[in-house]
């Protein structure tokens, strides 16, 4: 009925990593019907960490069987039988992707001793196999190898089958159990308490640091998809590993749940998130007066204490805006530093070439509009065309008596970047109707 198994490795994760040992007993539930151990040759060193930890040496696995050789045997041991391991995704991993590089799929159902400890044991101090053996008072003579582990485990689970006296193994093993599929140390009313909405989910280390941020429109339904799965990427793994808990966020729709990944991501740099972990350069097109008393536009890097009079993401992009103002109000590039040499002509008068500048001002002003999306019960705020804040207001306003400064004390200030500009692009044109313009 149960094949419990325990492996040691190289080191590193399932994809990369390789087993140098492993140990199936074969267990009724009762007793053990039979147990097959072997060293495996990995045909990649051993780190010398692990040699250390296990006592597996690279001499001792030279002229071991390839795990090819033996995969034909694992597979007829574990087919028919429910996969039992000490964190069991961590061994049912490696054991996957071994036998998929053989040319043979195993889908077996799955149970983790931890986690089942947790339920038939709780409040002991620690639940690693070295950890619940002594508490336990188990035999467990050879720690880090995998036939004395694998043996280990078989008299846990036989303490747990006895002290089950709530049913906890039936209802694991009906079914597909989140229990299965969870990483070890998340307890289960985590995930039970996440609900079928939109959101931002957030993945915790054992020092309480966040290491993954996620946005969802269903966020039960997307932090399964990271565990359930038989995936055996290095991503995958490192989860299973280092995820202890679990919080989230509800937001009113997969686009404000956009915008706060987007924010939390930036603000929090987490060590598992790839896409939108980038410096972004910013360039502003800023005004001033010289000593001569000429109004002047510039474009320079951003400059958090100067408020630019337009944001841009691109120098290309701040050098066409600038270029295409030159041209409208009759603009002389080498007062807006876009030509460094002096023209040949005598410059303007200061007041007739000031009003130019203005105009031109005014009609980047006239552009850069100040409106709120209403999305669900959230507010998005936009100031002369840049995201300033978001979140919900407590006692909600008619539409009409929605001012500016109503939502300035009431939603969160958040910077933009460029990701939450073109989502408020996009979402403005998809859903004007969702849109509160106030005048500048």
């Amino acid at each position: 009925m149960f094949a419990i198994v325990d492996i040691e490795t190289t080191g590193g994760h399932a994809h990369n990593g390789g087993i140098t040992e492993i140990a199936i007993v074969l267990f009724d539930g009762k007793k053990i019907e039979g147990v097959y151990e072997t060293l495996i040759n990995p045909q990649m060193p051993i780190q010398p960490f692990v040699q250390t930890l296990t006592g597996i040496t690279n001499a001792m696995v030279a002229n071991a069987p390839l795990f090819s050789a033996v995969a034909p045997h694992i597979y007829h041991l574990l087919k028919d039988r429910i996969f039992v391991a000490h964190n069991v995704n961590f061994d049912y991993a490696f054991v996957k992707q071994h036998l998929n590089a053989c040319g043979i799929e195993l889908n077996t159902q799955k149970l983790c001793t931890i986690r089942l400890s947790r339920k038939i044991f709780p409040g002991l101090p620690k639940y690693g196999l070295g950890s619940i053996c002594k508490t336990l008072q188990i035999n467990h003579s050879q720690q880090h190898r995998a036939s004395g582990d694998a043996l280990a485990t078989t008299e846990l689970f036989k303490l747990l089958i006895q002290n089950d006296k709530s049913g906890n193994l039936q209802k694991m093993m009906k079914g597909r159990s989140i229990a299965t599929y969870l990483p070890p140390h998340i307890p289960e009313e985590q995930f039970i308490n996440i609900p079928e909405k939109p959101g931002v989910y957030y993945f915790y280390n054992q020092q309480k640091k966040i290491i993954y941020v996620g946005k969802a429109k269903n966020l039960k339904k997307r932090v399964t998809q990271h565990f359930a799965n038989n995936k055996t990427t290095a991503q995958k793994q490192a989860f299973l590993r280092e995820v202890y808990a679990i919080e989230f966020n509800v937001c009113s729709s997969e686009f404000t749940a956009a915008i706060l990944e987007s924010i939390e991501i930036k603000k929090r740099w987490p060590k598992y998130n790839k896409s939108q972990k980038f410096k972004e350069q910013k360039f502003g097109l800023y005004h001033f007066i010289d000593n001569k008393g000429y109004e002047r536009l510039a474009i320079d890097k951003w400059k958090k204490q100067l408020n630019p009079l337009a944001a841009f993401s691109y120098i290309t992009e701040a050098n066409n805006c600038l270029w295409n103002l030159i041209h409208e109000f009759e603009l002389i590039p080498y007062l807006c530093f876009l030509d460094k040499n002096e023209p040949d002509y005598p410059l303007p008068d200061t007041f007739e070439y000031n009003a130019r500048v203005k105009k031109a001002i005014q009609s980047l002003e006239a552009q850069a509009i100040t409106c709120s999306i209403k999305d669900g019960s959230h507010y998005i705020l936009i100031e002369k065309g840049m995201f300033t804040g978001m979140g919900t207001l407590q006692n909600e306003p008619e539409q009409t008596a929605l001012t500016v400064e109503m939502l300035k004390n009431a939603l969160t200030p958040y910077p933009e970047n460029d990701v939450i500009k073109h989502l408020i692009q996009q979402y403005i044109r998809n859903y004007p109707e969702q849109v509160i313009y106030f005048n500048n």
